[in-house]
């Protein structure tokens, strides 16, 4: 007998209470279900199930034995599921949601190769800066900035960015260059009025994290004006790598304190809670990965 055909006729018992039922269930002779069990019970030298006239109970092993078994099964089954959702033509209408300027900058560079090598798929995106019910907007997917809140969603860590400390050139020549994370007490810096730190920058110190009070004569609750702000030389910024690239890449604003950074922040692609992702959802989560771990966040 099949060791897995073994394993599916005990959860049947347990959840059949019967061994009649179980065969019933699973469309086999009650003869090859007990040789199942008997087994089973072989096997393991306990025994699982105790039979009455009326009733198959799980002893206390059997129900132990159950529940590793039935979580088990459940992995082998989506494992298989998703395996042959591999070979199903991407098609239909993709709905992302994700920030307004990760969006922009990370995913629709993006999408002119995977439309192209999945033709049959649409995509929509739906800009939010806030968190979005998956569920209730008929959202496929959704990319997540920072650590997770515990939820029913499903998730994939696609890549970490780094929170840096930066300024233009200009600034840096007439007030200097910080050394230290409390040398920013000392200089004028653009406060992001939305983010949680707000005028609290937070640096790693001696095994934990120390909130650095910081001021400035510039504030504002946008990233992309904190920024250009930077860019004009008005202070010192913070902010995810991933927003000022192209500024550091171009010379526009050089990078401060680098030894002195939190842990990266952690980006992930979040999904409503199924069996098994689409076609078109897992394929792109896979593609957006692939792309991402390329890039310097």
């Amino acid at each position: 007998m099949n060791r897995l055909e073994d394993y599916q006729a005990l959860t049947a018992i347990v959840e059949k209470q019967s061994l009649t039922a179980a065969a019933r269930h699973l469309g086999r002779s009650l003869q090859s279900v007990s040789r199942s069990l008997a087994a089973l019970e072989q096997e393991v030298g306990v025994e699982l199930i105790r039979r009455t006239t009326r009733r198959s109970n799980p002893t206390d092993a059997g129900l132990a034995f159950y529940r590793r078994l039935n979580a088990a099964l459940s992995e082998i089954e989506a494992a298989k599921l998703e395996t042959s959702n591999r070979r199903a033509e991407a098609t239909g209408l993709l709905r992302i949601s994700g920030s307004t300027s990760f969006v922009p900058l990370h995913i629709v560079p993006v999408l002119p190769e995977f439309l192209a090598r999945y033709p049959g798929v649409e995509v929509e995106l739906e800009l939010s800066d806030g968190f979005v019910d998956l569920v209730g907007e008929g959202i496929d997917l959704a990319i997540r900035i920072g650590d997770l809140p515990d939820s029913g969603l499903k998730a994939r860590r696609l890549a970490s960015s780094r929170r840096v400390v930066f300024a233009a050139p200009s600034y840096l020549a007439k007030f200097g260059r910080p050394r230290s994370p409390d040398d920013l007490k000392r200089h004028q810096c653009i406060v992001r009025t939305t983010t949680r730190f707000g005028n609290d920058w937070p640096f790693p110190a001696k095994g934990r994290m120390k909130a650095i009070k910081v001021a400035g004569r510039v504030r504002t609750s946008g990233a992309a004006t904190a920024n250009a702000a930077a860019v004009q030389g008005l202070g010192i910024a913070v902010g995810p790598l991933w927003q000022v690239r192209s500024l550091v890449d171009r010379g526009d604003v050089e990078l401060l304190l680098t030894r002195f950074e939190p842990p990266p922040v952690p980006i992930h692609a979040v999904w409503p809670a199924t069996k098994v992702l689409p076609a078109k959802t897992q394929l792109f989560v896979e593609f957006l990965a692939a792309r991402l771990q390329k890039e310097q966040l």
